[in-house]
């Protein structure tokens, strides 16, 4: 029996259109994308008086837009290594939660080379970590936490074993308030241009020139950056939107491609967690009070 796969999650169909097409339909969605995620943003600024539901509409908007510096990672990839790339990328990154979470979120860090940017990534996808001043507690991913418990009532259960409620109402002591780097940097690559269709070809022309896997890192994509924003400025595609804000964020902001960046949830075994944690308190309390504990 052949599944009908009509409707909506269908980025796939980008895995089986040439590669001229894809851009052309890259470049078509990009603004559609940062509309829907400033969409979300001006709403949220609407809820002074609710600001539980505000938060939602502001992690909506974070995860939205980096829809957007995700495809651009697939206009940066060079062609020649693309086809090995692009289904894990449309089919698990761009509809996954902690990825698109991750992605936003590691627009503002600042690793030396692809190497580390993973290391850094890897340090965000446990599935359990530990809290507290001896590493005592043991916590759910924070990014999927936070994000499912402003949104829903739930049923929660910890090592005591006893189930309790979550409240989403809780979250209104807790405000981002301002506007997500994600949506920052989206908007910043919009008004330098990138989001044309000849923005998208010269973001691909530039780019393609190098393969971020390990050891390239800051100075590759410095000079690639100014490569680009020399082109941009040639073409004349900078809009008049642009303000040194912009061009700020697109030299500071946006990160080393990701396109080869795991971003898979890592499960931690409970068993794992609790020898990390006697680990920590034989360090902190010494191996002669470990009896103690």
């Amino acid at each position: 029996m052949i599944k009908a796969s009509y409707g909506n999650r269908q980025a796939h169909a980008l895995c089986t259109m040439s590669y001229s097409a894809r851009l052309d339909f890259i470049a078509e969605g990009l603004p559609i994308i940062l509309k829907s995620a400033q969409g979300f943003w001006n709403a949220s600024r609407q809820l002074d008086r609710s600001p539980r539901e505000a938060r939602v509409l502001e992690c909506f908007a974070e995860e939205e837009a980096a829809k957007t510096l995700i495809l651009l990672d697939l206009v940066r990839c060079p062609s020649t290594h693309l086809s090995s790339r692009i289904g894990r990328i449309v089919k698990k990154v761009f509809y996954d939660h902690l990825a698109r979470l991750i992605y936003a979120e590691a627009q503002s860090w600042k690793p030396v080379n692809v190497t580390q940017l993973q290391e850094y990534v890897d340090t965000k996808r446990q599935s359990h970590y530990l809290e507290g001043r001896m590493n005592e507690y043991i916590m759910p991913n924070w990014a999927l936490y936070s994000r499912e418990s402003a949104m829903y009532a739930d049923i929660e259960v910890y090592e005591d074993g006893k189930p309790q409620w979550s409240d989403p109402h809780q979250w209104s002591e807790v405000m981002i308030g301002t506007k997500p780097i994600s949506l920052l940097l989206t908007e910043a690559l919009s008004a330098l241009g990138l989001f044309s269709r000849a923005g998208v070809q010269a973001t691909a022309d530039v780019w393609r020139a190098v393969n971020f896997v390990d050891s390239q890192g800051y100075s590759e994509a410095r000079n690639l950056t100014h490569r680009l924003a020399a082109r941009l400025d040639k073409e004349g595609l900078v809009t008049e939107q642009a303000n040194e804000s912009h061009v700020h964020a697109f030299y500071n902001l946006w990160q080393l491609p990701m396109y080869s960046i795991d971003f898979n949830k890592i499960d931690v075994s409970l068993e794992q967690l609790k020898a990390e944690r006697e680990a920590a308190y034989r360090a902190e309390v010494g191996y002669e009070h470990y009896d103690d504990y």
